[in-house]
């Protein structure tokens, strides 16, 4: 019980959906596992070696925590959550055939479920391709999966990839105020495209300018917020940060860090865990990530955890 108990946490925050808070005041995704049910069914052993290779992946040994989700797949060859383990896994380890390979195995038997298209959608991106070129090794004519790849295409910006994806569907009503607010998109962006300007020493695009600009503004606004401890106006704020601006790692932390404050542990530390995924060479932002992790961690009376993230603090910045 104590590690059915310990592993809903984990498959609770694994699939929390972040990415997509753009969609979620109008969609409310459903992309959690049911722990408890899913792992009844299986004996120790399987639990043993699932839990196991969660916590390597959350620790980031990554080829243990492959081997031991692969005993997983021994055990049980039709598990999807194993499959999609294994798919996470290997993306994180930039072994991006396999992970395609299990994502597209798991999407096959699920083909409705949003994050497994995610993470295929990742695996394929991050080899340079698409997944239009995996349109015959799947349900491509489900028209929730194609519903689904339009939000993600959505959310990355990509509009029209997400019109294509849409295109040629029997649409229901949500779906077609989904195609429409892409069209919108594609109509704006291609209305600032022809607003760009340049200067005589290089290129510089007024959007760009207006972008960082918008992205500093909500930045300072934050920052005053959290110098008053003003935690619900945070969260408010954030989001709507995370919604204009779904790349930056910052409004993710702030997000994060309300919820800490709010004693909302398990929500911060999936957010947190996001805000990793678009960080790039910012060692004191990352010091913040850690600490509030560790708090999260803290929170949940998960030391081992929290100490963790305490360890990966880097000093000096």
């Amino acid at each position: 019980m104590k590690i059915i108990n310990r592993l809903k946490i984990v498959l609770h925050l694994g699939c929390f959906l972040v990415l997509f808070s753009v969609l979620a005041q109008e969609d409310k995704i459903n992309v959690e596992e049911s722990a408890a049910v899913f792992l009844e069914e299986y004996s120790d052993n399987f639990q043993e070696q699932f839990f196991e290779g969660l916590k390597q992946k959350g620790i980031e040994n990554y080829d243990k925590a492959i081997k031991y989700f692969l005993k997983c797949k021994e055990i049980d060859a039709e598990s999807t959550v194993v499959s999609h383990e294994l798919a996470k896994v290997y993306l994180l380890n930039k072994e991006y055939i396999n992970a395609q390979n299990y994502a597209l195995e798991a999407l096959n038997k699920e083909p409705e479920n949003l994050w497994y298209l995610y993470t295929l959608v990742t695996a394929m991106q991050s080899q340079g391709g698409t997944v239009g070129s995996l349109t015959q090794s799947m349900p491509y004519e489900n028209i929730i999966l194609r519903e689904n790849l339009g939000k993600i295409y959505y959310s990355q910006k990509n509009y029209k990839g997400a019109l294509a994806a849409l295109e040629g569907i029997k649409k229901s009503k949500k779906q077609q105020d989904l195609y429409t607010k892409i069209e919108e998109a594609v109509k704006k962006q291609e209305e600032e495209k022809t607003s760009v300007s340049y200067t005589v020493t290089n290129t510089v695009s007024t959007t760009r300018t207006k972008t960082d600009n918008g992205v500093q503004a909500y930045k300072a606004r934050l920052k005053g917020l959290i110098s008053i401890k003003a935690y619900s106006i945070i969260k408010q704020v954030a989001t709507e940060a995370i919604e204009q601006y779904p790349l930056q790692p910052y409004f993710y932390y702030t997000q994060a860090y309300a919820l800490n404050q709010t004693k909302r542990y398990r929500e911060a530390i999936a957010i947190l865990e996001v805000s990793l995924d678009y960080l790039v060479d910012d060692i004191s932002l990352a010091n913040k990530i850690y600490k509030e992790l560790a708090n999260g961690y803290t929170g949940l009376n998960q030391t081992s955890r929290a100490n963790m993230y305490l360890r990966k603090i880097k000093p000096g910045f």
